[in-house]
Parts: C-alpha cells; sequence; structure tokens
C-alpha cells in the first residue's frame, strides 16, 4: 500500500485527493484499467501496433481454469469471444497459443448450447454475432489449413448465437456504412463490429486526437487491414498513446476526460471533502456543456449522465449554470441516458436529479416549473423501480451497491420519499458480508464505499447502521490490496480507477468526521 491508499488507516484523505485532483489534469484523457474484449480486437486489427506481444501475453495471463475470461456468468460471454478469436489468429505459431483457444472454444462450445443469460451491456447485441461469426470463419478454415492442437475443432461444427440473438441488425448497421449512410454516433464506440466495412470508411468521424468513438479497437478498425500508417498519423498516434498506459493491454474507452472529472470531483465534494480545483478545470468543465449537453469524453456521444453529474459537481463549486441541456433527455416518464435508448437507467436519473435538485433547491431556478416538476417526475418514476427489498439495479454497473447508493442520495437528499430512502439502507445493513465488506460475488473495497455512503449521507434512522458502517470502515482500512475486479459497464466490465480512489476516500474522510461512529475492530 502507499500513502495516497484509502485502504492506509493513517492516510492524509486531503492531501490524496489534492493529488488526485492534480492527477485530473495531468492524465486528461483518464485512468481506465485494460479490458480483455478491447485487447483482444487490437490482437487481431493491429498487429503492427507496439505492444503486440504484450497484448497477447496479457490474454493467456488473465485466462480462467475454466478457459473463460472475465467475470462471472454471462459476462463471460464478450471477453472470451474477443479473446479465443485474437488467440486462434495467432495459434499457429505458439502450442500454448492453440492449448488456450482450445480451452477458451471448449468454454464458449459449453456456455453458448445453454441458456446462457446476458447482461445490459452497450452494443452486446451486434458484438457477439460478429465474434461468433469471426470464430466460425476460423474453425472452417483449420479443415483446409489444420493447427496443431486445434485438431479436435477442425470441422466440428459451429458456435450459436444466444437464445433470442440475430444477424440482423448488424447486418443492417453494416449495409448502412458500406453504402455511406454511417451509423448512430453512439455505435461508433463499437465500429469495430461492421469488419471491413469499417476500413476507411468516409461516413465515420475521426475526433481531433485521431480517435473513433473513443475506442482502440473502432479506431483500429477503421485504419482496416491497410498498412501502418507512418508515424505522425492522428489515428496511428492516439493508438500508440492508447496502448501506453497499461503498456500493451489497453481500455474499452479512451479518453474518458468528462466522465472521469465529473464523477471525482462529484464524490468527493458530497463528502466533504475540501479540495481545491484549479480554475483551469473547472472551466473546461464547464465549456464541455454545450446545448445538448456534454459527452464521457471525446468521440463518445452526449448523455444526460455525463451532463447532470459535470452540472451538479460544477453547481457544488459555486460555479453552477442552468441545467436547460438536459431538457433534450426528457421522456414522457423519466429521463433517457441518450434520446433513442433501448431500456432505461435508474443512475442516469438519479444524476439527472441531483443537478435539478440542487437548482431547485438553489433558489436560481426562477419561476420556471419545470424543473420542480422534473425532481417530482424523477423521484416518483425512482420509487417505482425500486425492489422489494429495498436496492435499486442498473444497466452501467454490475453492482446494486452503486445502483442504490446513486439513487438513495438522490431521494434523501432532493425529494420527499423516505420510505425509499430508509427500505435502502436496511437493505444495505442487512447485505453486510461477516468481514464486514458488501460486494456482488466477493467483498470489494469500491463496492463497500458505495455501501457506505448509503449509510452516512442519507438520513434514515435505521437500527444498525453505525455499527454496520463502523464494520465496514474496519474492512477498509485491513482490506488486502489485490487487483480491484472491474464492475463498470462498457464492451467489457472496466474500472475507472481515479472515480472509485475519490469514492472511497470520501468514505474515509466521512468516517474520520463522524463523532457518532466509533470504528469498530470486529
Amino acid at each position: 500500500m502507499t500513502l495516497d491508499d484509502p485502504r492506509t488507516a493513517h492516510v492524509d484523505v486531503d492531501a490524496a485527493a489534492g493529488r488526485l485532483i492534480s492527477e485530473l489534469m495531468a492524465e486528461p484523457w483518464g485512468q481506465v484499467s485494460a479490458s480483455v474484449y478491447e485487447t483482444g480486437r487490437l490482437v487481431t486489427l493491429a498487429p503492427w501496433l507496439t505492444g503486440h506481444t504484450q497484448r497477447v501475453n496479457h490474454l493467456t495471463s488473465t485466462q480462467r481454469p475454466d478457459g473463460g475470461w472475465g467475470a462471472p456468468g454471462g459476462y463471460a460471454l464478450v471477453p472470451t469471444l474477443s479473446a479465443t478469436e485474437a488467440l486462434l489468429r495467432e495459434a499457429s505459431a505458439d502450442a500454448a497459443l492453440s492449448r488456450a483457444a482450445a480451452s477458451g472454444l471448449d468454454a464458449l462450445f459449453r456456455w453458448l448450447e445453454s441458456d446462457l443469460p446476458l447482461p445490459d451491456m452497450p452494443a452486446v447485441e451486434l458484438i457477439v454475432p460478429s465474434l461468433v461469426a469471426l470464430i466460425n470463419e476460423r474453425l472452417d478454415s483449420l479443415r483446409e489449413t489444420p493447427v496443431s492442437g486445434l485438431d479436435l475443432w477442425a470441422g466440428q461444427g459451429r458456435l450459436p448465437l444466444p437464445k433470442g440473438m440475430s444477424e440482423a441488425k448488424l447486418a443492417m448497421i453494416r449495409h448502412h456504412v458500406r453504402t455511406g449512410e454511417g451509423v448512430p454516433e453512439k455505435l461508433l464506440h463499437a465500429l469495430e463490429v461492421v469488419g471491413d466495412a469499417a476500413c476507411g470508411a468516409q461516413a465515420v468521424g475521426v475526433e481531433t486526437a485521431g480517435n473513433v468513438g473513443a475506442s482502440p479497437a473502432a479506431t483500429a478498425a477503421w485504419l482496416g487491414d491497410r498498412p501502418p500508417p507512418a508515424r505522425g498519423d492522428t489515428a496511428r498516434e492516439y493508438l500508440e498513446r492508447a496502448v501506453e498506459w497499461h503498456a500493451g493491454p489497453v481500455p474499452c474507452a479512451l479518453p474518458v476526460t468528462e466522465f472521469e472529472r465529473g464523477w471525482v470531483l462529484s464524490w468527493l465534494l458530497r463528502a466533504g471533502v475540501p479540495v481545491a480545483v484549479p480554475p483551469r478545470l473547472v472551466a473546461e468543465l464547464g465549456a464541455a456543456i454545450h446545448r445538448h449537453g456534454t459527452s464521457g469524453g471525446a468521440g463518445l456521444p452526449a448523455d444526460a449522465d455525463s451532463t447532470s453529474v459535470a452540472l451538479h459537481a460544477l453547481a457544488m463549486l459555486g460555479a453552477g449554470r442552468e441545467p436547460d441541456s438536459l431538457w433534450h433527455f426528457e421522456t414522457d416518464t423519466h429521463f433517457c441516458t441518450w434520446p433513442g435508448e433501448q431500456g432505461d437507467s435508474v443512475t442516469t436519473n438519479a444524476h439527472v436529479l441531483d443537478a435539478f435538485g440542487h437548482h431547485v433547491a438553489e433558489g436560481t431556478g426562477g419561476t420556471d416549473r419545470r424543473y420542480p416538476k422534473a425532481v417530482e417526475k424523477i423521484s416518483s418514476w425512482l420509487v417505482d423501480q425500486q425492489l422489494p427489498d429495498g436496492n435499486w439495479w442498473d444497466r452501467w454497473h454490475a453492482s446494486p451497491f452503486y445502483a442504490t447508493a446513486c439513487c438513495a442520495l438522490a431521494l434523501d437528499r432532493y425529494a420527499n420519499h423516505p420510505a425509499a430512502v430508509e427500505g435502502a439502507v436496511r437493505w444495505v445493513v442487512d447485505s453486510q458480508r461477516r468481514d464486514g465488506s458488501w460486494g456482488r460475488w466477493d467483498g470489494t473495497v469500491e463496492e463497500t464505499a458505495y455501501a457506505m455512503q448509503t449509510l452516512l449521507l442519507t438520513h434514515a434512522n435505521v437500527a444498525g447502521r453505525e455499527r454496520a458502517a463502523a464494520r465496514g470502515y474496519a474492512y477498509l482500512t485491513r482490506a488486502d490490496p489485490q487487483p480491484a475486479p472491474a464492475l463498470w459497464h462498457d464492451k467489457d466490465l472496466y474500472r475507472p480507477e481515479a472515480i472509485v480512489r475519490a469514492a472511497v476516500l470520501g468514505v474515509v474522510r466521512l468516517m474520520r468526521r463522524d463523532p457518532t461512529i466509533a470504528p469498530s475492530s470486529e
């Protein structure tokens, strides 16, 4: 552990938060964990790119004993498809890679021949058919070109699609790209699914920094199998920079500037951590919000989640502005993450409630009745989405502890639904693990921080709240600093390092300032 690690019992929270703010400026693209899915796509799409060997090694070193990759259940399908397809292409040169690919195939056939439930991940309905087709092409080629170690797979059937999934939507999007009609902006993030049609597609916009869709894989697909562009080409320079952070492997999304800045500031400010935010950071975050909001980073579409968190952070910094850009995302019943969204998000709506609620509470809304009416609408919708046991689940995070914290904090601060908040706090108390942690699959520092935010930043009077918080704090200060799991939804699960650190630092600060809660040694 380092002194900046929130789990260090004597960490100087204020100093650590200050360093974290400095990092937001020094690393504006963001701090995001490596993705097996995205790394596998670069192995296939850009073998010429710096760090190819390291990416292949990352795939083999992260394979699970059962042959798969990634988190439990359906979360494993996308990274396993990507890694297996990439290793199949590399297998002819190395027996170990052949064995890894064969093990991946064995896992995939087992899963896809069963009724595997898939989580609601971005573009999963496009990514899975595209990768299944690529793997089946590789299996077909084994008949003509056998590979040692993969003999059993030559001509041994084809991977099926998950039940209820088809290639129809993917075929339609590929047609649009080939004919120059383009694709919706939000699908540029997964441009690699269109295959050869992505190469040099004229309807695809390339950002100033050289990225397509804020995605290494999408950018590599746009470059295609042409000779590697000369150094100095913006797309190549983007990829070269993307591989630097993890020395080969890459995350699903870069840059994530506004996403990271908004969430880090929000977690710290909400917990009362005194931070000196550079005026330039405040100005840049404000300038990123346009008429239809802001995105998580350059290359991504504007969304209500990033917009509302940025607005709320600016308001807490005393640099508030009217949150009228959020009306672009209003529907009859709630707010969508972006227009045309399939499904809905409780955390997006909780964050819109934060932005609107703060605007109303500060009296800056004037006589515009839309804001208090929206607060009432969102609040009622969130309460309707609460599960009987008191928690919430969301499409942008694998853990209910994140969704529950977002919803409970917003409802407690800006709405009049005490029963819903009380139910959330009771659920958090009841779901604590024996070691004092909280977590969906195992206890984690991140999920423990979210659970403790629900306990410490709401006002519900629930028996056991103080004791649960004390036990949680004791867990945080003694937790083993093992590699933390990725829990946030993108094409693959990912971990936004700076955001998680901010959440934990905030909880440590809250515990040290609350005289009613004594840290437990249990």
